[in-house]
């Protein structure tokens, strides 16, 4: 195997066990025992834990930014700000630990809010700063600070599910995507022009 390819296969092997297990349980050793070689050997390809981590996040990220351009972009502008909303509720309800490590665990090298947003650093936070600037040049929401509105739309979603994840909520799945719909568009109908 030659270096790239066990590069890409320790990041394919510490994000699937990320995503099925959470971040503490990526550990050098158990990836190492994974791909077949030591846990030094891993060392010849990233640093760290928190380099290899930082090259999970830059694939999923990679990944995701794929999926949400491949999304149709056809519609009305209300059609799609709710299926973006949609996309990320199923990316965060189909890979909690990852959704977990990629939004709200802190580890070394994670985005950070303004710099990193504003470069487009973040493929589903695109998506929905791209809705909104439509939205804005349309007439459809006030202008603003289109970064920070975006900021604003998201965050409500966001705490909804740390709390749903967390099993604060007594609701069913659907029920939970119904109020993340429902307080979100309030959200946006308070900033209608």
């Amino acid at each position: 195997m030659n270096d790239q390819g066990t590069a890409a296969r320790i990041v394919a092997v510490a994000q699937r066990i990320l995503i099925e297990e959470g971040a503490g349980a990526v550990s050098m050793r158990r990836v190492g025992d994974a791909v077949g070689i030591t846990a030094m050997a891993i060392y010849r390809h990233y640093p760290n834990r928190e380099a290899l981590l930082r090259a999970v996040a830059d694939r999923s990220t990679g990944e995701l930014g794929a999926a949400w351009a491949g999304r149709p972009s056809t519609g009305g502008l209300e059609e799609r700000m709710s299926a973006a909303l949609d996309g990320f509720l199923d990316f965060a309800l189909g890979s909690p630990h990852l959704y977990r490590f990629l939004i709200s665990d802190a580890w070394a090298g994670a985005r950070r809010f303004p710099e990193d947003f504003r470069e487009g650093q973040s493929p589903a936070f695109g998506v929905i700063m791209g809705l909104v600037e439509e939205g804005m040049r349309a007439g459809f929401l006030r202008a603003d600070d289109p970064l920070e509105t975006a900021l604003v739309v998201t965050s409500c979603v966001q705490g909804l599910l740390q709390q749903y994840l967390s099993g604060r909520f007594g609701m069913s799945e659907a029920d939970f995507r119904a109020l993340c719909h429902r307080s979100t568009w309030r959200i946006v109908d308070g900033l209608r022009a």
